[in-house]
């Protein structure tokens, strides 16, 4: 069983930035892809940026050019917000899938301010 410790959530001006992290623990197995997806109030989960075992990227359009994802040796994925827009504004959640399943973080909150 994987569990995934997020972290790096919080209040920011708009154009500010913040870097969340999410570390992995708990499976032998390597993860295949890391990624993030957030959920604002009243609107369905969506995916933010992905990362797989190789490296290779993808990322939704409206983060292009302003976040990005990372992951680290050690089971660990970042995701660097910059230029954050009041429609970032979101609970933004950790998934990793590897050979045993996929798995979700319990989300961190992200509040954009004016």
């Amino acid at each position: 069983q994987v569990q995934l410790v997020e972290s790096g959530g919080g209040l920011v001006q708009a154009g500010g930035s913040l870097r969340l992290s999410c570390a992995a623990s708990g499976s032998t197995s390597s993860p295949d892809t890391m990624a993030w997806y957030r959920q604002a109030p009243g609107k369905q989960r969506e995916l933010v940026a992905v990362v797989s075992s190789s490296g290779s990227t993808n990322y939704a359009d409206s983060v292009k050019g302003r976040f990005t994802i990372s992951r680290g040796a050690k089971n660990t994925v970042w995701l660097q917000m910059n230029a954050l827009k009041l429609e970032d504004t979101a609970d933004y959640y950790c998934r990793v899938e590897n050979r045993e399943g996929v798995f979700w973080g319990q989300g961190t909150q992200v509040t954009v301010s004016s």
